[in-house]
């Protein structure tokens, strides 16, 4: 369910990507020989690059962020997604407010350090086309 559900955005960012690429690289890589596979393998996919990172980041945050599929199908607290063992800090009538706290903080570790290392990907993917120029 999560990979169908993040299909549209997915589809809607490669697509504009993969369409701002002339015809003239193709035509160029088959005159040198490359074959239809050659092409999206050898010069399509690096291409491609910040956009399959800007759309892997969106998958992953979104399947990271997800409250409602999880909370229905998994009951092993070990398969529970970050807001969903959140939830589970709270109460009818009281709130844990420290351990609901300390969760989030310890929860942000892994998403700002995974930015770190993919920003200059992420920004170029959002922000340009296939090619520059």
């Amino acid at each position: 369910p999560q990979a169908a559900f993040g299909l549209p955005v997915t589809i809607i960012i490669l697509r504009q990507f993969f369409r701002a690429i002339p015809a003239e690289v193709e035509e160029a890589a088959t005159l040198d020989g490359c074959t239809p596979f050659g092409f999206f393998w050898r010069i399509l996919l690096p291409m491609a690059k910040p956009a399959l990172a800007t759309v892997s980041v969106l998958a992953i945050v979104a399947s990271w962020n997800n409250f409602m599929l999880p909370l229905v199908v998994f009951t092993d607290q070990s398969w529970w997604t970050l807001p969903v063992g959140v939830q589970a800090f709270q109460g009818q009538y009281a709130d844990d407010t420290a351990r609901v706290l300390a969760y989030v903080v310890l929860s942000m570790i892994p998403a700002l350090g995974f930015y770190a290392i993919a920003e200059r990907q992420l920004i170029s993917g959002l922000a340009s086309g296939a090619t520059k120029g």
